[in-house]
C-alpha cells in the first residue's frame, strides 16, 4: 500500500471519526433531553403537542443538514467557475423563501397543524398552533447552518457541525430544569422557546468557524459581483434547482416515513405519537452516528474524485466505507433488538413514563431496527447517484419506496397500531436498498461484497435473532392495552 492511499485512508476515517464523535456527543444529550422530557412530561397530548410543532422544522432541517441541499449544492458549487456569486444567489434565493414561508405559517398554524397532525382534535390543535408557529422560525436559522457546513465540508471541516447539534440540545434540557414544577402546558411554552435559542447558538458557532477558514472573503466577493455575474452563473443555478427538488424527495426516505407515522399515529390514542417519536429516537442514533457521519464523510471527496474523473479512487472510498457501517450497524441491529426492552428502561422508565409506555415503545423500536441496515447502506450508494449528478434517479427510487411505505402503513395500522407504522417503515427500507443498489450496477456491488464472507455470518446471525424475536412478537399479544 503506497503513501497516497495510506494519506488517503487516513483522512477519511478522521472525517468520519471528527462527525461520529460529534454526533455521539450531541445524541447523548439528546437522550439526556429525552430522558427528562419523558420523567417530565411522560408520554402523554402534552408531549404528543410537542412533537407535532417540532415535526415540521425538524424534518425540513433533517432533509437540509442530513440530505438534499448538501448533495445538490456541494457537486454544483465544486463545479461552478464563479463560485462566490453562485454560493451567494443561491444563499438569498433559499432564505427569502424561507422568510415568506415562515410568515405564512405563523399566519396560518391552525391549518398547518391540521395538516400535520389531522388526528388531533380541534381544541389539541389550537394549543398546539401558536408552538408550530414558534417552532417553523427554527427552520430559518438551521437553513443558515446548513449553508455555512456545506462551504466548511468543502474545506474539509467537519467539527463545528458535528459537534453544534449539542447547542440544541442543551437549551431544551435547560428549558425543562427551568420549567419542571410549571405545567405541562408552560413546559412545552419553554421548550419551544429553547428551539429558536439553540438555532441562533448554531448560527454563531458556525459564523465563527467561517470566519477562521476565511468564507467571509468568499461571501464579501459574492455580494459584490452579483449584480454584475449572474449572467455567468445561470447554468450553474439552472442545474443546482434541477438536481435539489429532485434530492430532497432522494435523500429523505427515512425522514419523510417518520413524520407520515406521526401524522397517521395522530389518528390513534394518545401517547402514540410519542412511543413513535422516542423508538425513533434511539434508532436514529446508530443511523446518524454510523451512516449519516459516513456519508457526510466522503461525499465532498467523492464528488471532487468524480469530477476530476479519478473514478478508481471514489470506488475505493465507497468500497471501505460499505464494509465500515456494514459491520457496525449489523452489530447494531443485533443489540438493539435484543435489549429493546432493557434499553427503552434505562432512558425512559422513570417519572411520568410507565412501565406500560415502555413495552409500547419498545416493541416499536424492534420494529424500526429491522430497517437500520438497509436505510444506513443505501446511503452510501445513494450519495454515489448525487455525485454523479442523478438526483432524478434517486428521486424516482425514493418515490417508489415512500409509495410501498404508504401502502403498507395503511395495511398495517390497524391490526398493529404504531408498531405497524414503524414495521411499514422498515420494509420500505429493503426496497430503497434493493433500487439504489440496482442503479449503482449490480456487477460494481458483488465486487464490493464477493470477498467478506465474515459479514454474511454476522447478517446471519442478525437474520436469525430478527425471525425469533418477531416469532415471539406476533404470536404474544401483540397490541399491549394502552
Amino acid at each position: 500500500m503506497n503513501l497516497e492511499i495510506l494519506l488517503y485512508d487516513k483522512t477519511m476515517f478522521k472525517s468520519i471519526f471528527t462527525n461520529s464523535f460529534g454526533i455521539l456527543v450531541s445524541r447523548i444529550l439528546g437522550f439526556i433531553r429525552d430522558m427528562m422530557q419523558a420523567s417530565i412530561l411522560g408520554a402523554n397530548i402534552y408531549t404528543d403537542i410537542f412533537i407535532v410543532a417540532f415535526k415540521l422544522p425538524n424534518l425540513f432541517r433533517r432533509i437540509f443538514a442530513e440530505g438534499a441541499f448538501t448533495q445538490s449544492f456541494l457537486p454544483s458549487f465544486t463545479k461552478s467557475k464563479q463560485k462566490s456569486v453562485f454560493s451567494i444567489s443561491i444563499f438569498l434565493k433559499f432564505l427569502g423563501f424561507l422568510l415568506l414561508f415562515a410568515l405564512i405559517v405563523a399566519l396560518f398554524s391552525n391549518l398547518f397543524t391540521k395538516i400535520i397532525a389531522s388526528g388531533f382534535d380541534a381544541d389539541t390543535i389550537s394549543e398546539a398552533a401558536p408552538l408550530v408557529a414558534i417552532n417553523f422560525y427554527y427552520l430559518i436559522l438551521i437553513f443558515i447552518v446548513t449553508f455555512l457546513a456545506t462551504l466548511l465540508q468543502y474545506k474539509n471541516h467537519f467539527a463545528t457541525t458535528a459537534f453544534s447539534t449539542a447547542l440544541l440540545n442543551i437549551a431544551i434540557i435547560t428549558a425543562l430544569i427551568l420549567g419542571k414544577d410549571q405545567p405541562p402546558k408552560t413546559i412545552v411554552y419553554y421548550m419551544s422557546y429553547a428551539v429558536i435559542i439553540g438555532g441562533f447558538l448554531q448560527v454563531i458557532v458556525h459564523l465563527i468557524a467561517a470566519k477562521q477558514y476565511h468564507l467571509f472573503k468568499l461571501f464579501v466577493a459574492g455580494f459584490k459581483g452579483l449584480s454584475t455575474k449572474s449572467q455567468k452563473i445561470k447554468s450553474d443555478v439552472k442545474q443546482f434547482k434541477g438536481t435539489f427538488s429532485a434530492s430532497v424527495l432522494g435523500s429523505s426516505t427515512a425522514q419523510i416515513s417518520a413524520f407520515l407515522d406521526g401524522w397517521l399515529a395522530s389518528f390513534l390514542f394518545a401517547g402514540s405519537i410519542s412511543y413513535l417519536y422516542y423508538a425513533n429516537r434511539i434508532f436514529q442514533f446508530p443511523l446518524a452516528l454510523f451512516a449519516i457521519a459516513t456519508s457526510v464523510a466522503i461525499f465532498p471527496k467523492v464528488a471532487r474524485y468524480l469530477k476530476n474523473s479519478d473514478d478508481h479512487k471514489a470506488e475505493e472510498m465507497l468500497h471501505k466505507s460499505f464494509w465500515f457501517l456494514a459491520y457496525l450497524l449489523t452489530l447494531a441491529t443485533t443489540v438493539g433488538i435484543i435489549f429493546a426492552d432493557e434499553i427503552v428502561w434505562l432512558l425512559y422508565q422513570r417519572g411520568a413514563f410507565t412501565a406500560i409506555d415502555s413495552a409500547h415503545t419498545s416493541l416499536i423500536l424492534m420494529m424500526y431496527l429491522i430497517g437500520l441496515l438497509p436505510f444506513g447502506i443505501s446511503r452510501i450508494f445513494s450519495l454515489w447517484l448525487y455525485a454523479k449528478h442523478q438526483q432524478k434517479e434517486a428521486a424516482k427510487i425514493s418515490a417508489i419506496s415512500l409509495g410501498i411505505n404508504i401502502l403498507l402503513s395503511l395495511l398495517f395500522i390497524y391490526p398493529f397500531e404504531a408498531a405497524g407504522l414503524a414495521l411499514a417503515s422498515s420494509l420500505s427500507g429493503f426496497i430503497l436498498f434493493y433500487l439504489t443498489v440496482k442503479k449503482f450496477g449490480w456487477e460494481q456491488f458483488v465486487t464490493i461484497v464477493k470477498d467478506k464472507k465474515v459479514f454474511l455470518l454476522l447478517l446471519l446471525l442478525a437474520i436469525t435473532i430478527l425471525i425469533s424475536l418477531l416469532l415471539k412478537t406476533f404470536l404474544a399479544p401483540y397490541i399491549i392495552a394502552p
